[in-house]
């Protein structure tokens, strides 16, 4: 199988892939990073391509998980005022672009 060659890979492995790639995209990731991202996450989910009977379950989920728990712990450290002003000022600028 010759580097970077996908068909050993399931469909739902490349679907996932996408998925994946798609939402690293819109966070603004170059295409090319945000592919090489994706498959080191499906890679690490299922321990790469799968042959044969057991590859409809991944062996370790936390990869997938990993990036909301990583999300929360800065704003968490904020004081509450400080949450709630940017909270505001966010909605503010939410309600000035829908009216444009």
């Amino acid at each position: 199988m010759p580097r970077g060659d996908k068909s050993k890979y399931s469909a739902k492995q490349i679907k996932q892939a996408e998925d994946i790639e798609h939402g690293y995209e819109k966070k603004g990731t170059p295409k090319k990073k945000a592919e090489r991202i994706a498959w080191a996450t499906v890679n690490k989910m299922w321990g790469g391509a799968k042959k044969g009977t057991g590859e409809s379950t991944p062996k370790n989920k936390e990869p997938a998980k990993k990036g909301g728990k990583l999300g929360g712990a800065a704003a968490a450290r904020r004081p509450a005022a400080s949450r709630k002003a940017s909270a505001q000022k966010a909605a503010q600028t939410r309600a000035r672009n829908k009216k444009n």
